[in-house]
């Protein structure tokens, strides 16, 4: 149990979810009807599809099962990561703080009716259309294909390579045409990616393979 401990000691950064989970959960409950609203011409020339839920889902295992990856399996990338997303998500947490902000793009009747359209109803009521900017979504999603797409480990796997490309598009694409998210909460995503990216991993490059890396174990 000792050695255990003290090989997977990094654990200690998820207790940034004691954090994290109370401040959010405070700002859905409390940020309903007085907050700013946030619309781009854009939105009104995306169509509704909801066959993008499957992908919108499919986020909350791709983020867990990266982390998690990185967890067991290399400490330095796995700190790279979570310094990326946890200073993000906190950034969020204070835009929606002190700039309580939604959406009124939710489609008041839904165009189709089956299976993919029960499913974005009860997304719908798990999740609010507030504290939106900027999307979590995107930027986790961005975070996570930073660290699979340098790692060490997995760059020299083309198909994985290929297959989180595509995945984390497709989440991208799936905040817009689900109506979760504006275009102004994809675009400042991103800019908060490219941002952090360049504290986070520009001064750490990528490592060639016959440099020593340090890896779990």
């Amino acid at each position: 149990m000792k050695n255990f401990i003290q090989k997977y000691k990094h654990a200690w950064v998820f207790l940034y979810g004691l954090i994290y989970l109370p401040w959010f959960f405070y700002l859905e409950q409390h940020v309903t009807t007085e907050f700013n609203l946030i619309h781009s011409p854009l939105d009104d020339k995306i169509p509704f599809i909801e066959f993008f839920v499957v992908p919108y889902l499919l986020w909350f295992g791709y983020i867990a099962v990266t982390v998690g990856y990185f967890f067991f399996h290399d400490k330095r990338e796995f700190y790279q990561l979570v310094s990326f997303l946890f200073t993000g998500m906190t950034i969020f947490l204070i835009i929606s703080t002190v700039y309580p902000n939604g959406l009124d793009l939710r489609p008041d009747v839904f165009p189709r009716d089956n299976i993919f359209t029960d499913m974005v109803k009860t997304l719908y009521i798990a999740d609010t259309s507030t504290n939106v900017l900027p999307s979590i979504h995107v930027f986790n999603s961005i975070g996570a294909y930073i660290a699979i797409h340098r790692s060490q480990a997995l760059r020299k796997h083309k198909a994985l390579q290929i297959g989180t490309f595509l995945l984390t598009v497709s989440i991208i694409l799936s905040t817009m045409f689900l109506k979760q998210h504006s275009v102004i909460d994809v675009v400042s995503a991103f800019l908060m990616a490219a941002i952090l990216y360049f504290f986070v991993y520009a001064p750490r490059p990528i490592k060639s393979e016959t440099y020593a890396k340090q890896t779990i174990g």
